[in-house]
């Protein structure tokens, strides 16, 4: 993973052919490396046929919509980031583009300044998580960050989402300690992607689901109420007035 504005490669996917020549040449000019791509199609073999760090895609095009570009990606385990660029800005198109796989959204017409940032921005994340640690233990489950692989404490193999996965190490570094809701978006999604925090919820019930023995009494992914989640590696000793046969005194 190459560092913000040094190297860093970017796919530029938008059938408005100057638009995606404008922003190419600021990319360059911002020291990334930057190729086009004019409909989904070609966006789709070019992001299977060579490594990205960031693909800025367009959901509008002919052949293939982004979004459903994006779904294949994730489909083929390509979990390149995306930042969608889009004419439609409500709160239930962004939610779309970010269900499909998306890491940001920003409507047209947009300033490039915030394009830049935003860029600037996932790939801060993204350097983040490839630079901790690799593979997480706990509870018999075993997560692979590398590969987006995991196999459960019952022999079940996984295959993480980007944003599973970056979940996952966030509470990890910081075991034993309270991650607040808003803490995870920010560092997973950049606070302003998603319009409530009830995201990061969900996302931690799929988590449970698969590598908790127990998803309604979780031994590692704790909830604090009113305030986020605490992971702990090993499950937590139980009260001696919690042992069955035994009376609290």
């Amino acid at each position: 993973m190459s560092a913000p504005g040094s190297s860093a490669r970017i796919l530029v996917v938008d059938d408005e052919a100057h638009l995606a020549a404008g922003i190419r040449e600021n990319l360059l000019a911002e020291g990334y490396v930057a190729e086009t791509a004019h409909n989904g199609a070609e966006g789709l073999h070019a992001a299977r046929t060579a490594t990205y760090d960031l693909i800025v895609l367009d959901v509008a095009m002919p052949e293939m919509d982004g979004l459903e570009m994006c779904r294949s990606l994730r489909g083929a385990g390509v979990e390149t980031p995306v930042l969608f660029l889009t004419v439609r800005n409500a709160p239930e198109d962004r939610v779309g583009g970010l269900e499909a796989g998306g890491d940001d959204y920003l409507a047209k017409p947009f300033h490039l300044k915030e394009l830049l940032l935003r860029i600037s921005a996932i790939l801060r994340r993204t350097k983040w998580y490839n630079e901790t640690t690799a593979t997480l233990r706990f509870g018999g489950n075993e997560i692979d960050f590398r590969t987006y692989r995991a196999r459960a404490w019952d022999g079940t193999d996984h295959a993480l989402t980007h944003k599973e996965a970056m979940i996952l190490k966030l509470l990890a570094e910081r075991g034993n300690s309270v991650v607040g809701r808003e803490d995870i978006l920010d560092r997973v999604w950049g606070y302003e992607v998603f319009p409530s925090t009830r995201t990061v919820d969900n996302f931690i019930v799929r988590l449970r689901r698969r590598f908790e023995r127990s998803p309604e009494k979780p031994a590692h992914l704790h909830t604090i109420r009113g305030v986020g989640y605490r992971f702990t590696k090993e499950p937590e000793p139980v009260a001696v007035g919690d042992l069955p046969g035994r009376e609290s005194s």
